[in-house]
């Protein structure tokens, strides 16, 4: 069970973007009709939605008769250990040693970007008190950016009536 619900701990830090200690202090009481209703967020509380994916990784835990989601495996009165071994097993095997657990947020953020969900939503649902802070994690792909300045050329340049060679 260790590697498991280690393996789903980092998915759900991915699939939700939340912090380490927001799902591996998870308490049952806080999953609640497809959202997370965290009461003791780092900016206060606040609830994110889950998706299809994430909901999937939460219902295949087991109910231990722990009150956290990721109980730890010899005391289930106490949330899981956030020191997470698989994630640096993996990092490593992977040639990524400089990549964090918290690098997660950024990924979630990034990929939210650009898959269009406007900064302010994706600042929602990080948790963030302003944008500003999500404008740190979100990076965007060079492709991307490029097809936006593609989408702006051509929204532009049919309000002026120019085509695609500059006529």
């Amino acid at each position: 069970m260790g590697s498991r619900q280690q393996a789903d701990i980092i998915r759900l830090l991915l699939l939700t973007g939340c912090r380490k200690g927001e799902i591996t202090g998870l308490q049952w009481s806080e999953v609640r009709d497809g959202t997370l209703a965290l009461a003791d967020s780092k900016t206060g509380p606040r609830t994110v939605p889950l998706n299809t994916q994430a909901r999937a990784v939460l219902d295949r835990q087991p109910r231990s008769g722990s009150r956290f989601v990721f109980p730890a495996p010899l005391d289930p009165t106490r949330p899981r250990d956030p020191d997470l071994g698989l994630w640096y097993r993996a990092r490593r095997e992977a040639g990524i040693d400089d990549c964090r657990l918290h690098d997660l947020r950024h990924t979630m953020a990034s990929h939210a970007v650009m898959n269009g969900v406007p900064v302010p939503v994706v600042s929602r649902l990080l948790g963030h008190s302003n944008v500003r802070m999500t404008l740190k994690y979100a990076h965007l792909a060079d492709r991307d950016i490029e097809a936006a300045a593609e989408r702006v050329g051509t929204a532009i340049g049919a309000l002026m009536n120019m085509d695609g060679n500059g006529r």
